[in-house]
């Protein structure tokens, strides 16, 4: 059997962030995964995140959002790749509504840099959205995207570069703790051992972390690409942006290739029951949402030509923030999950939090607010 000092379940973003901490550290570490490096069946694929740092969801993001920055930055500068684009954000939405009552909050405590913009200074400055009567636009400069295959590869390479292992196409049956205070995995490869274990495993969290009873649900996401007009161009200087409508929230990206601007729906999403099964074909409904949501507010977008569509998927916990923890009574499992659509933007922090916890079972990041307890309290 196979032994190693921490073993990873699931080496999407987290994961694979969390091998390159302990890699780097010359801690070994074997990661184990289902599919092959930056696959498309999970949450972390589709191209782009946006990362932003006036986080609407809770101020309390804000510290883990700032080292996730360095942290970025750093893997840019080891893997010689650039995966951050500043291009700013543009978030619209009602005066009192979650976003803009959100943005301004966690400026507010943290001392961060947004701009009030009125309907006009959207006109003349970001010709393609509009800004519909009784909302108010919010910009922030340093907010962007990150690319995400290539973060995941980043991350996965150096960590093969500092001897951690690698195992794809690896399916986890089960695992327990032994009577040494290890933990055993048993895998379609047979099983492995090792003192401590760390679980980031997106969609496939609840089954492994069945001891806690976690109410964690997924969602299936689509992920569309539309041909457009040279104002929605990152050259064009068009920023990402974040829409709050009656109709449910929507994000999207500049765009950056030939594919043109990227457009989703944060909000709703069919339930998955299955992750391995959830149906990845182009719905109707789903495109007549967000063909709406285009027609109503990116004034440049005319009958626009979809070229793409990806299904992705959100793992959400019961009050849509993350679950950051240690199971109880059980220092050497660590986990990660329930990021609920808004956590490769902290995928680099979440992996130093994985590390430290697995080295040495605690970490100077604030975290307490993301723990599983607040649940079962």
């Amino acid at each position: 059997m196979d032994h190693c000092d921490v073993l990873i379940i699931g080496t999407g973003a987290v994961g694979s962030a969390a091998m390159y901490y302990l890699a780097e550290r010359g801690v070994n570490v074997v990661g184990l995964d289902r599919f092959p490096v930056a696959h498309d069946k999970g949450s972390s694929h589709g191209q782009t995140r946006i990362i932003r740092l006036a986080y609407f969801e809770h101020p309390n993001y804000v510290p883990l959002l700032r080292r996730s920055y360095e942290l970025w930055k750093d893997l840019e500068e080891k893997s010689g790749n650039q995966l951050y684009s500043e291009t700013g954000i543009i978030q619209i939405g009602p005066t009192d509504g979650e976003i803009v009552t959100g943005v301004k909050a966690s400026a507010q405590e943290h001392n961060l840099e947004i701009e009030n913009l009125t309907a006009s200074d959207v006109t003349s400055r970001y010709p393609g959205f509009m800004v519909p009567e009784g909302m108010e636009a919010v910009f922030e400069k340093r907010a962007g995207f990150l690319k995400v295959e290539q973060s995941i590869k980043a991350y996965i390479n150096l960590a093969l570069n500092y001897g951690a292992e690698l195992h794809t196409g690896v399916s986890v049956d089960n695992w327990k703790r032994t009577s040494g205070n290890g933990i055993e995995v048993t895998t379609s490869r047979g099983a492995f051992s090792a003192d401590n274990l760390i679980i980031t495993a997106g969609a496939w969290a609840k089954d492994l972390l069945r001891p806690l009873n976690l109410n964690l649900t997924v969602a299936r996401k689509p992920l569309f690409w539309f041909e457009s007009d040279r104002t929605y161009d990152i050259e064009a200087g068009c920023p990402a942006f974040f829409y709050e409508t009656p109709q449910g929230s929507f994000y999207g990206f500049p765009s950056i290739d030939e594919l043109g601007l990227k457009v989703a729906e944060h909000t709703s999403g069919d339930p998955v029951l299955d992750p391995l099964k959830v149906d990845r074909s182009l719905h109707k409904t789903d495109k007549a949402k967000i063909d709406g949501f285009i027609a109503s507010h990116l004034n440049k977008m005319h009958y626009p030509r979809m070229t793409d569509h990806k299904i992705c998927m959100y793992t959400r916990s019961e009050d849509e923030h993350f679950i950051v923890d240690s199971l109880p009574g059980s220092p050497q499992v660590n986990f990660v999950a329930g990021l609920s659509g808004h956590g490769f933007k902290m995928a680099s922090v979440l992996g130093e939090i994985m590390a430290d916890l697995a080295i040495n079972k605690s970490t100077n990041h604030p975290i307490d607010f993301l723990s599983a307890k607040r649940f079962t309290q």
